[in-house]
């Protein structure tokens, strides 16, 4: 069945698979999809009750439970405009956007309430809380007026986190919306037998459109957690919940192939040895698959993984395991998936071919390499950016295609490979193109290296890394005790990991993109909402630049 608004979602599937359970908070409750259409009616009451009628913004800011979804259809299906908003985004952030999208209500969990200026809320028609689905506050008591979206309608503004600029709202209509759910089914769909175990946050439009839409149009069910998916939390939610879906960023997955996996396989001399060989190790990695299905609850069918670049031996691992993962690639712009493999189409390293009904090429490509930046058509792409039509018109070509900002290459049969950011990329002395994300991607195979970043200074690629010191501990264990009194000594093991690291890189890359130096930053590096590191901070040796000042 064919949708074009979120209104047509809504009434199918309430009415479908009314008795059916449609989310499920873990340990909690569960809420099915007739309990879901009648929340929806009381905060359409409330919000209407309140002066707030269709083409009106209505903020939503809440952790993740059943109560988000109810909100974010309840707005949309009334004609109103949601803007989800990202529950990392500091306070004076928070503020900022609300302001900006002239949000006239908000629906807020109690622990993000906390966050906002007693400004935003007093200026708000009515702030309702997201847990009960009870009023807060309210200033305004007049009628607004709902309506049935149409196709055209804006239907979501999703302000991105950017690393190098003021977040700017992605203006999605709910024809961009639906129109995933056509585009995707040929990779993989969802049925009313599906579990979705959703562990990233709701604001983002890879989970939203992916891990509650979707499956609500046909008929899965979606269960929360109460806290942040750490392996305290994960691991008895998978036996508990034995998920069929999970949606994913590719770190989860990377910890567990380099704390957990790899680990094991270099414990011992025949491990390392065995671990060597590529029959072998195709070997191990099989038998380890099985242990991480039984891990995921043992009914698994669909691992989608997605967000960023997956570090190529941690696929590499899930391949030869057998574990059921499929990748996709998108952007908060494209509503957001543009291309996709899963099954018989992965090839590591590559996000697969463009979807159905996408136009995905190449734009001011390289001679030498054929890499160019990936520009696409797609029924799913954004109206533009939100009271910014300079960055808009930035943002697409003559003819009318998006440019995604990513360099990439295509295969003569489509499959894309992604080489990092245009905007990441450093120009070498005699002109090369570098990708400090595929550099990274090396150092990040120690085991003792948590993140890193590669920049350029005088010329010369520094690496900053930030170590994982639990781990150098664990691995150095007959010198735990040592280490603990004595800090000179973990420095000395922490230089003898730096020089170890330089010179497997080195080994490892071209020449003009081997690193001069690797040094330590010893904080986690500084994130957006959405997880990525806000790489303009760190431009100069790893000593943070000064924030630039919003205008």
């Amino acid at each position: 069945m064919t949708f074009t608004t979120l209104y047509e979602i809504v009434k199918h599937s309430v009415e479908k698979f009314s008795a059916q359970i449609a989310y499920t908070m873990l340990g909690a409750e569960d809420v099915t999809y007739e309990e879901v259409g009648r929340r929806i009616g009381h905060v359409q009451q409330l919000l209407v009750e309140a002066g707030v009628g269709a083409g009106d913004k209505v903020a939503i800011l809440s952790s993740s439970m059943p109560n988000w979804g109810v909100s974010y259809f309840a707005v949309t299906t009334a004609g109103m405009i949601a803007v989800p908003i990202l529950p990392d985004f500091t306070g004076e952030e928070l503020d900022m956007i609300i302001a900006h999208s002239e949000a006239k209500a908000i629906l807020v969990s109690d622990k993000l309430f906390a966050k906002l200026s007693k400004t935003t809320v007093e200026r708000m028609n009515i702030v309702i809380r997201t847990k009960g689905l009870n009023v807060i506050s309210q200033t305004v008591f007049e009628k607004g007026e709902t309506r049935i979206p149409t196709p055209d309608d804006l239907a979501v503004i999703i302000y991105t986190s950017g690393t190098t600029s003021r977040p700017k709202g992605v203006m999605l209509s709910h024809y961009n919306i639906c129109m995933q759910l056509t585009v995707i089914p040929p990779l993989f769909d969802f049925n009313q037998q599906d579990v979705l175990l959703s562990i990233l946050p709701l604001s983002h439009t890879y989970e939203c459109t992916l891990g509650m839409i979707f499956p609500f149009a046909r008929g899965s069910r979606v269960v929360y957690l109460d806290r942040p998916p750490t392996a305290s939390a994960l691991m008895p939610a998978l036996a508990e919940v034995r998920p069929t879906v999970m949606a994913s960023v590719p770190l989860i997955m990377e910890k567990i192939y380099r704390s957990k996996v790899k680990p094991k396989f270099e414990s011992t001399r025949l491990l390392r040895t065995l671990y060597g060989w590529g029959w072998s190790r195709r070997l191990l990695h099989r038998m380890a698959g099985r242990q991480l299905m039984r891990l995921f609850g043992g009914r698994m069918r669909l691992f989608a993984i997605g967000g960023a670049k997956f570090d190529s031996e941690a696929e590499q691992f899930l391949l030869d395991a057998r574990f059921p993962y499929a990748i996709g690639y998108g952007l908060t712009e494209t509503a957001p998936l543009l291309a996709g493999a899963v099954g018989d189409m992965v090839r590591v390293g590559s996000t697969g071919p463009a979807l159905k009904g996408i136009g995905i090429r190449l734009d001011n490509v390289n001679a030498e390499t054929g890499q160019g930046e990936i520009v696409v058509d797609t029924p799913c792409v954004m109206r533009g950016y939100y009271k910014n039509e300079e960055a808009t018109r930035e943002v697409f070509t003559d003819d009318g295609w998006f440019r995604t900002g990513d360099l990439g290459a295509i295969t003569p049969d489509g499959w894309i490979y992604i080489k990092g950011r245009l905007k990441n990329m450093i120009v070498g002395p005699s002109g090369e193109n570098i990708y400090p994300e595929d550099i990274e991607s090396v150092i990040n195979t120690n085991r003792f290296v948590q993140e890193s970043i590669v920049t350029e200074q005088d010329g010369h690629l520094i690496a900053l890394i930030h170590f994982d010191t639990y781990a150098i501990v664990k691995h150095y264990e007959e010198l735990k005790l040592r280490l603990a009194r004595n800090a000179e000594l973990l420095g000395q093991k922490k230089e003898e990991i730096k020089k170890e690291i330089k010179e497997y890189v080195n080994s490892k890359v071209n020449r003009f993109s081997r690193i001069s130096d690797v040094i330590e930053n010893e904080e986690e590096f500084e994130k957006t909402p959405t997880r990525k590191i806000r790489r303009f901070l760190y431009e100069k040796r790893g000593k943070k630049t000064k924030t630039p000042e919003k205008k």
